[in-house]
């Protein structure tokens, strides 16, 4: 096997298993992954118009996660109000029943972050993340993660 081989796959391995450990512990909460990521995301990061969120999300490519919000404000977890700055754009936040919710994935998000820490305990981490930056850098969905941690840099 070709170490591009080999890495794509243990990727992919790793993705899918981180993800249905993730949506376990989302189960009870009644939210997908996805759900989960707009939720963390206009939590750490809103309120935000349509497309601002967009490109902060990792689970959807482009800019228009239209479906995923309109779930969402149905579910009274994300409310649509007039951007202030610009009244001819929505801006993006959380209710306040979205906001207790955002504070319960946070704990089912250290669940899974706690079992990956103990399984990479002694492993060289940080090399392992500049390489996986340096691959995911060059898609969309990388491009939206490396958004994501400047903007938490800035603040």
């Amino acid at each position: 096997m070709k170490a591009a081989e080999e890495l794509r796959y243990l990727i992919l391995a790793i993705q899918r298993e981180g993800n249905r450990l993730l949506a376990a512990e989302l189960r009870p909460l009644g939210v997908t992954p996805s759900q989960a990521e707009v939720l963390r995301v206009l939590r750490d990061h809103g309120p935000l118009t349509l497309s601002a969120l967009g490109g902060l999300l990792v689970c959807e490519t482009g800019n228009s996660p239209s479906r995923l919000v309109d779930r969402l404000v149905a579910q009274g977890l994300v409310q649509r109000d007039t951007d202030p700055s610009d009244r001819r754009y929505l801006a993006l936040s959380l209710t306040a029943e979205g906001r207790k919710l955002s504070q319960r994935i946070v704990a089912a998000e250290n669940v899974l972050h706690k079992a990956i820490d103990d399984l990479v305990a002694d492993q060289p981490v940080d090399q392992t993340i500049e390489t996986l930056r340096v691959l995911a850098g060059a898609f969309p969905a990388g491009e939206a993660l490396a958004r994501r941690r400047a903007a938490e840099q800035d603040t």
